[in-house]
């Protein structure tokens, strides 16, 4: 069953699959340089026998008018000559006469018969020819025999060569040369195979190291700080700093998972744990615990913050989703700036705080209105929480610039840099008592990543300035 798979996997494989391309571009390329070479000695080899027979039978053909051969003269010399001609070109000469008629014949089969034919009339206008039979092997060429006419001063065509040459001899050498590149060829495939097989391996490594380099980074076991580094290739260069960015960001979801987990796990243990021991009071009756109306007060509020956090951590949760989109509409930003100052002004009168606004009227911004909503509530919520008694906040808002700035506290720059993370709070005690779930900020990020929308909180010269830019 293993091998079964192993050659499946490998005719699935790049590698296989990169040894029959190279075999196919080779086969077919050996050939198309196989037929190319052989079709082109063809050609060269019929021209040139073309080119002698002409060359020879013009010679003859002159020898044949001036003697008067034609009309009958006998001579011994080019009745040779013709003969010769035949035996040396494996051919067949006919002597036509301006009746057609076939006054000789070197096989003298069709001696004093009548040949009319395309090739015989164009010679007898002036027009040599040659035609080569590819399916019988032979070249036929025409030369006629022209004298000047003495009347007219013009010159006539009395007569007519007809040559039939063999090319039985060039086919021969040509399927000794076909059996020889057939055997340079196999040789040649095998070659082939042996290069293809090298160049798809050398071609491959770089990404079976990738993988197992890949693997010993899932297992654990990679380089000292989890990168992958394939050089071979431009490509493998990429790829590896692609996936390096990737691998970067998945570790960071993860830590920020594991962290996330681990905080909810703190955030929820110390309220469990308190309701746990009330309620073990209550039903044992120890000490104060006997009190139960007062207790049963105290977890049902311990129970209400706890409900209150798993909605912030549902919420925080579901912003955080791939699938997660956002709802935009018209929103008028001044309006509901005023709006949410409003809220506050109780809690702001009874740490006597003093809230100035400098909003802008008519601003307009196309955002998720229940987001936004929230964002305004959270940084305005966070800035009266953290505020002594007696501070100032300012609330701005002109044209796309919006901002929150609370006197009287500073936060350390190393704090700057994290408030933003979930359930991080500046007080390291983490009481909730002291500065809520620690997903307010964490929630207010995640709304404006998701608008795009450009924000800092910076230390200023009398406190602490949240600005984001809606633009």
């Amino acid at each position: 069953m293993n091998r079964k798979k192993g050659i499946r996997n490998f005719l699935k494989s790049m590698k296989f699959r990169l040894i029959c391309l190279f075999m196919l571009i080779g086969i077919l390329t050996g050939i198309l340089i196989r037929t190319g070479i052989l079709t082109a000695y063809e050609k060269h080899a019929v021209s040139n026998r073309s080119v002698d027979v002409i060359g020879q039978a013009k010679i003859l053909a002159n020898q044949m008018v001036s003697t008067d051969y034609i009309n009958g003269a006998e001579s011994e010399s080019i009745t040779s000559q013709l003969q010769q001609m035949s035996r040396i070109y494996d051919g067949r000469i006919l002597l036509i006469d301006s009746s057609f008629h076939i006054i000789k014949d070197t096989y003298d089969l069709d001696t004093d018969k009548t040949i009319i034919s395309e090739e015989v009339i164009k010679s007898f206008r002036g027009e040599d020819s040659m035609n080569y039979d590819v399916d019988n092997h032979y070249v036929e060429m025409t030369i006629p025999l022209t004298t000047d006419n003495v009347e007219s001063g013009e010159k006539s065509i009395i007569g007519v060569l007809l040559i039939s040459v063999s090319t039985d001899s060039i086919l021969a050498n040509l399927e000794y040369m076909r059996n020889a590149a057939l055997v340079l060829q196999i040789f040649g495939a095998v070659l082939l195979f042996a290069v293809s097989v090298f160049l798809s391996v050398r071609l491959t490594n770089p990404l079976k190291n990738m993988a197992s380099s890949i693997a010993e980074i899932q297992n654990g076991y990679g380089t000292s700080d989890g990168e992958l580094m394939i050089k071979d290739y431009s490509e493998t260069v990429q790829i590896s700093e692609k996936f390096n960015k990737l691998y970067s960001r998945m570790k960071m979801l993860d830590d920020s998972r594991q962290e996330f987990v681990s905080n909810v796990s703190h955030e929820l243990k110390t309220p469990i744990a308190i309701i746990k021991g009330q309620l073990e009071g209550m039903i044992y009756q120890v000490g104060e615990y006997k009190d139960r109306d007062t207790y049963l007060r105290r977890c049902l509020k311990t129970t209400n913050d706890m409900e209150a956090l798993v909605k912030e951590i549902l919420s925080a949760a579901r912003m955080g989703g791939s699938d997660f989109h956002l709802e935009r509409t018209d929103l008028d930003i001044s309006q509901m700036l005023r709006k949410v100052c409003q809220q506050f002004r109780g809690r702001m009168e009874d740490k006597q705080i003093e809230l100035r606004m400098d909003i802008q009227p008519g601003y307009h911004y196309q955002g998720d209105r229940r987001l936004m909503e929230k964002v305004f509530t959270n940084v305005i919520g966070n800035a009266v929480t953290y505020s002594p008694v007696g501070a100032v906040i300012t609330v701005t808002q002109k044209d796309e610039v919006f901002s929150v700035e609370n006197t009287g506290v500073h936060i350390a720059e190393e704090d700057l840099e994290r408030i933003f993370t979930p359930f991080y709070r500046v007080d390291k005690s983490r009481n909730r008592n002291s500065g809520g779930s620690g997903l307010g900020l964490y929630i207010t990020k995640t709304i404006l990543d998701h608008h795009e929308i450009i924000y800092n909180m910076v230390n200023t010269e009398n406190g602490v300035k949240f600005t984001a830019f809606l633009w």
